[in-house]
């Protein structure tokens, strides 16, 4: 039997999207996915194809259609229906842990940011990996990705105290945002891409604009 919400934040780190004023999908520390009715508390929909902790996950922009991407410890990206449960795509490039997982804005590829100090793209029409994010001068995991608003710019934050830019089309790195203390725990671009925020171990939120 599938523990309720509560128990799950009681008994594993979770992850939570709100998908609708009523519904909430949540990924899990026992490896599943699991879609919930907030009002009523019951499970609508589990979600089984991780084989360890699954650590993000994001939905696919609402007019692209009702899949989400989850990544985690097994090192794979999952791509699901979340009308039939079932896993339509599957990833598996990546040398360590999956931190994030993000769409593309266009909702036809999403990125990952992983502890083998790479970031991923990948092409769901093309249902491969498109381009790999990497210099030989990072060597600490990456934990956190988003997309700027045109989907040009791929910004990744690093357990190295760093923000990283990235060309999406080019692959190349186009900055590097100094001035956190400890490493970046999560970076998230403003609804109307005007700004990125980047929260750190530092116990401080910054605002690049």
């Amino acid at each position: 039997m599938h523990p309720s919400p509560q128990a799950c934040c009681d008994t594993f780190h979770i992850v939570c999207v709100l998908c609708c004023v009523c519904q909430l999908l949540t990924s899990s520390g026992d490896g599943t996915c699991a879609l919930w009715d907030v009002e009523s508390g019951q499970l609508l929909q589990s979600f089984h194809g991780h084989t360890a902790d699954v650590l993000s996950l994001d939905l696919a922009p609402s007019e692209t259609g009702n899949t989400f991407v989850s990544g985690g410890c097994d090192m794979k990206a999952n791509v699901w229906d979340m009308r039939s449960g079932q896993n339509i795509q599957s990833f598996e490039s990546h040398e360590s842990d999956i931190n994030c997982v993000k769409y593309y804005p266009s909702g036809d590829a999403f990125a990952s940011a992983s502890d083998d100090a790479t970031c991923r793209f990948y092409d769901l029409r093309a249902d491969r990996e498109v381009a790999v994010y990497q210099k030989d001068s990072i060597i600490f995991g990456a934990s956190s990705v988003d997309f700027s608003l045109s989907g040009r710019l791929l910004f990744t934050g690093y357990n190295d105290y760093t923000i990283n830019v990235w060309d999406v089309l080019k692959g190349t790195r186009v900055s590097i945002l100094f001035g956190h203390e400890n490493r970046i725990s999560r970076v998230r671009v403003s609804p109307d891409g005007t700004a990125l925020c980047s929260a750190s171990w530092d116990n401080s939120l910054r605002i690049w604009a």
